[in-house]
């Protein structure tokens, strides 16, 4: 707990809560946008701090969940192909392909292996030439740069056994398409910290504006929270539109510019599907043309699988805020985490997986 403890300290997470009751005094609906926010939230009980008045809204920011089913099959379909060795962060395992998951994959002997980072994957290649090593490179910004810099590595040490099976989505044009919606209700938001540590907010300030909404930068820890909070209901009475570092001690308003320099040099913006939601404008990251012969999707043809979501899961109304996961009929039920129906049950940041393990009663 060494430099942690501040964080989590509860008299300080009460004073902030108080204080926010005191400056409350409309009812506002606030989105977190990160699933690791939710989880905090959730564990430390800080909506049951906060007044009725304020509404916590619980955003599409976990990157399992987001992944299309589709490409949660292509990748089942690599997986099982002779002479792959399939490398993914672990949570990935478990999310529900149309019929099965990585875990049911790796149970009938297929090589499908645990890794902490896509570095460690091309090591796995280095020393496996006579195999192909496939890496399930998914996630938001935050996971880009080292997604990228083995792809630079691979291509640099002419690695040729190595490729990426890409799923990388973008926050803003995300909160974009919310604040769009007919059915939005989101006043103000908190941001993710991490992705704004390696992307900074100028592209957030634009949102700002463009919507005439507040937002804050926030962190993971209960202070941080609540204190950010503070921040953005401070903004929503007074009126104020524009963004505001709640996390400074991580985020500058630049980001990280040499992982932005390699995130560029890799990838390209495009049109991405979110599961449960659809297709978002812009909201992908793609392999560049030079990068395409490291793109797994590609070398084996995947393109032609193709699957609807299943009818009663929810998940894309949760992950948009609009339902929350107490209110599906098969929460708990026919959805556990045992045997989910979608991924917001199973991903670390689900916002359904939160429910399960912190609220079920």
């Amino acid at each position: 707990m060494k430099y942690l403890h501040e964080y989590r300290d509860y008299s300080t997470t009460r004073e902030y809560a108080e204080a926010i009751g005191r400056i409350c005094h409309h009812p506002w609906n606030i989105m977190e946008i990160c699933g690791g926010q939710t989880h905090a939230i959730l564990r430390f009980g800080l909506d049951q701090l906060l007044p009725e008045s304020i509404r916590l809204i619980h955003g599409p920011g976990c990157p399992v969940c987001v992944t299309g089913l589709e490409v949660i099959d292509r990748a089942i379909y690599i997986a099982k192909q002779s002479n792959v060795i399939f490398c993914s962060f672990g949570d990935m395992l478990r999310v529900p392909g149309s019929r099965e998951d990585l875990f049911s994959v790796k149970a009938a002997g297929h090589d499908v292996r645990i890794v902490y980072s896509p570095l460690d994957a091309l090591q796995i290649a280095v020393k496996n030439p006579d195999k192909e090593v496939v890496f399930f490179a998914i996630g938001f910004e935050t996971t880009v740069p080292a997604n990228a810099m083995a792809l630079v590595q691979a291509r640099k040490k002419n690695i040729g056994n190595f490729r990426e099976l890409v799923s990388q989505v973008r926050v803003p044009p995300a909160m974009d398409a919310i604040l769009f919606s007919p059915q939005n209700q989101v006043q103000g938001f908190l941001t993710a910290g991490h992705v704004n540590t390696v992307m900074g907010y100028d592209e957030y300030e634009e949102l700002a504006q463009k919507f005439k909404v507040p937002m804050v930068v926030t962190g993971f820890e209960p202070v941080d929270i609540m204190h950010s909070i503070f921040l953005l209901v401070q903004m929503l009475e007074r009126g104020e539109v524009g963004v505001v570092n709640g996390y400074a001690r991580m985020v500058q308003k630049e980001g990280n510019p040499s992982a932005i320099m390699v995130i560029n040099e890799v990838f390209t913006s495009g049109d991405q599907y979110w599961r449960g939601i659809g297709l978002i404008p812009n909201s992908g990251l793609l392999l560049r043309s030079e990068y395409a012969p490291f793109d797994a999707n590609l070398y084996y043809g995947t393109e032609f699988i193709q699957v609807q979501e299943p009818p009663e899961c929810i998940s894309g109304l949760i992950l948009q805020g609009i339902e929350k996961p107490s209110d599906c009929n098969q929460f708990g039920k026919l959805c556990t985490p045992d045997h989910p129906l979608g991924a917001t049950m199973v991903s670390s940041e689900g916002a359904c997986a939160a429910y399960y393990k912190y609220r079920k009663e």
